[in-house]
């Protein structure tokens, strides 16, 4: 049941390089045109901040797919890892075809305004000193995930995607609210409606682990 940790890198490194392929044909005409988000927008922002957001919760999906033998927690797990990766890889794809670095200046969340990225956030050593990402499990919350298993470990990674996806919604509400770029709202909305369904669902397995 368990992919091995080289099996998803090397699927995200084929998304990647596909998704950047891909790009490559259409960055001269399409950075050309107006209307494609520049540097410092809400749609380069969110794409940025998204895609960090979204493989910490493909980490945590790996890790405790080694230290389950829930059926549920696993399928659930592989689902997240599955589908967080590929929507990076989308994400990838359009800073590539914005003509856009993958990384910015500016600090996480300030797209979506200063108070914002405080909400519901933890502390978070970025490289250029504290920043604040919402939602994001702190290096001690992952290393407690990495010690533990069974239903230790079920009921840890729960409680922290239940946290996770809850500010991975609020972030795809808040570009919904700042872009009319039909591909950004088309994600953003898939981010916000499938991460609710599993928040709830995810309630209710950590219900049973009380």
């Amino acid at each position: 049941m368990t992919a091995s940790p080289i099996f998803w890198r090397a699927t995200a490194v084929a998304v990647v390089v596909v998704m950047a392929l891909l790009a490559g044909w259409a960055v001269g005409r399409l950075t050309a045109r107006p209307g494609v988000p520049g540097e410092g927008s809400p749609e380069a922002g969110f794409a940025r901040d998204m895609q960090v957001h979204h493989l910490q919760a493909v980490d945590m999906s790996m890790i405790v797919r080694d230290r389950t033998e829930d059926p549920d927690i696993g399928q659930l797990a592989y689902d997240i890892a599955r589908s967080q990766q590929q929507q990076s890889g989308q994400m990838f794809g359009w800073l590539s075809v914005w003509g856009l670095p993958q990384a910015g200046s500016e600090q996480p969340m300030v797209w979506a305004g200063s108070s914002h990225g405080a909400h519901g956030g933890k502390a978070m050593n970025g490289a250029s000193g504290l920043t604040s990402m919402p939602g994001m499990a702190t290096p001690q919350d992952l290393a407690r995930l990495r010690q533990s298993d069974g239903t230790e470990a079920e009921r840890l990674y729960l409680e922290l995607m239940i946290e996770h996806h809850g500010a991975g919604v609020d972030m795809a509400e808040a570009v919904l609210a700042r872009t009319d770029d039909r591909a950004v709202t088309s994600l953003a909305r898939s981010i916000a409606t499938a991460q609710q369904s599993e928040i709830e669902y995810m309630e209710v397995l950590l219900a049973g682990r009380r």
